[in-house]
């Protein structure tokens, strides 16, 4: 497995956890935004591992304020992280897919680019993007056997989300949308990413998984 990322300590983290159970784990820090550093990284993936199955773009910021007091330069880095980063590990690591004509790309949307969410407009705008480009992406790579599909979770216990999953202002508020009563864990989109990754989905292309315990189901 190849980590990649900005937080150099969190990826050696994660790093020993792969490697406690047997396998071999690369982590390279980058930043998602950086064009040459992206295409580096696919290169030293590719010199150190000798292919490239899967990707997961998962890198994701995001900022809650109204429209009108959100900084141009703020709305900027959501959307070049969120979406460019996307475009830019796509290229990078698509073509060493394409030209083994194998490939699993699994991009992370989320519901927030499917039903709008106030004082996250550039948030829902970059995931809105990220949806868009995956269908986009599924039509142009499917003849050369590459997969691209998109997860779209609701509100996880993950990192992004805490502050406000335990602040009780917003918490509760959160949690009134969910029909299933709770929020969901990091450790349940484990077997969708597996799903993705593996043959079970070779016939699936284009499509966003929404897992969201039911929110835009109301």
């Amino acid at each position: 497995v190849a980590l990649l990322a900005r937080n150099a300590s969190q990826l050696a983290d994660v790093a020993r956890e792969i490697e406690a159970v047997g396998r071999r784990a690369l982590a390279l820090p980058i930043d998602v935004t950086d064009e040459s550093g992206v295409e580096e990284a696919a290169e030293a993936v590719l010199e150190d591992l000798g292919r490239v199955d899967v990707l997961v773009n998962g890198a994701g910021i995001a900022r809650v304020a109204p429209l009108l007091d959100l900084e141009m330069s703020t709305l900027g880095e959501i959307m070049a992280t969120n979406v460019m980063g996307t475009i830019l590990c796509c290229r990078a690591f698509g073509a060493h897919m394409i030209s083994q004509r194998s490939g699993r790309v699994i991009n992370m949307a989320s519901i927030a680019g499917i039903a709008g969410e106030p004082n996250l407009t550039a948030y829902c705008a970059s995931k809105g993007a990220v949806i868009a480009f995956t269908r986009s992406l599924a039509a142009e790579w499917a003849r050369h056997g590459v997969t691209v599909n998109a997860l779209a979770p609701g509100y996880y216990r993950t990192d992004l989300n805490a502050a406000a999953i335990d602040n009780p202002d917003v918490g509760p508020k959160m949690l009134k949308h969910i029909p299933l009563g709770r929020f969901g864990e990091p450790a349940e989109l484990g077997p969708t990413f597996v799903y993705l990754a593996s043959e079970a989905s070779a016939f699936m292309t284009g499509s966003v998984l929404v897992i969201d315990g039911g929110q835009t189901a109301r």
